[in-house]
Formats: C-alpha cells, structure tokens, sequence
C-alpha cells in the first residue's frame, strides 16, 4: 500500500519496517496460537492472520507476489472467519473491524485506487477514526500496565483480559500498522 520499491527512498524503507514489524507481530501471535487454550487459540490465530496479512499489505508494490486480488480474497476469507468467531464475543470485533478494513485497503487498490490514491473518503475517515482511537487507548493501557507492579497482573503476568503486556504491544504495533496504511491510501 506504499510507494515505489526504490532502494533508496524513505517510502520503501518506512515499507519494509512496517512488513518486519507486521511479520513479527504475526509469527508472535502463531506461537502463542500453539500455546494457547482452546478458548484463546481462535484470538491468537485471528491476531496471526491479520499479522501476516498486514504484512503482506505492506509490501511496496511491485514486490513479490501478492496481488491485490490475491489479498481481497484472504481478506474476505479472514472476515468470515472473523465473523464466526464473534459469537463468542470479545477481541473478535476488533478482529472483523480490522479484516474488513484490509478487504477495504485490498479493494481500492483492485480499482486502482491504492498505492497513494484515496479510496472513499467517508469509510477511509471512520476506519482512521477508528485506529486512531484503538492506538491511543492501547497505548495508555499498555503504559499503565507497564507502571504496574509486574505482579499484580496475575499468574503469568496476564491481565484480566489474559493478555500480557507483550500481547498488548503486539496489538498496538498491528494498530499502529493499519493506521499508516490507512494514512498511506
């Protein structure tokens, strides 16, 4: 969703910082999937899906092989499964926010209106709203997690939410990814 694949440009570096970043983020959340009850093994793999997929979004264009038509499809994929999942509530709307908003992103560059073009104004608006909101909210839970005792959080460490903080700055860093892409369009 980023300019030219330039060796040099800032635009193609910012690129593959956010791929790392997403990719990391991604394979975390695939371990955590193995590790995980059966209960949290659906959020865990959801966060891993859209992770990847990020990741995959963020290559600059005319890299790889990933293809706009290639991405709608696992994103609307991911939306479903995003979907089912909501039945058991929790994470899982962010989760299909998020699926939905790169199925949008995936969209408008089919059309032609990715890689520096706007997509429609109102729905890029909401889902910057959106982001914006969940990044500023993540990062003050996660500094007020960071400024407690280590222990308070529970067994392991994991908030109510059974979420330690490294899951948390997963989900910032996934947040704060789809919002420079959201920024990008």
């Amino acid at each position: 969703m980023h300019g030219s694949a330039t060796p040099l440009s800032a635009s193609a570096a910012s690129a593959w910082l956010l791929v790392l970043l997403c990719a990391a983020s991604g394979a975390y959340c695939l371990l955590r999937v193995r590790r995980a009850d059966r209960r949290a093994r659906g959020t865990a793999a959801g966060e891993a899906v859209m992770g990847f997929g990020m990741a995959a979004m963020a290559v600059p264009s005319g890299t790889g092989p990933w293809g706009p038509q290639i991405l709608l499809a696992v994103c609307c994929g991911a939306s479903v499964h995003a979907l089912w999942l909501l039945r058991g509530g929790g994470h899982h709307a962010h989760h299909l926010v998020g699926t939905l908003a790169m199925a949008y992103m995936a969209l408008s560059a089919t059309a032609g209106h990715g890689h520096g073009r706007a997509g429609l104004p109102l729905v890029t608006g909401a889902l910057l709203l959106y982001y914006s909101g969940y990044v500023l909210l993540g990062g003050a839970r996660l500094a007020a997690a960071g400024g407690a005792p280590y222990a308070a959080a529970g067994p392991g460490g994991r908030g109510a939410d059974g979420a330690g903080e490294l899951v948390r700055a997963c989900r910032l860093a996934m947040g704060m990814g789809m919002l420079a892409m959201l920024l990008s369009m």
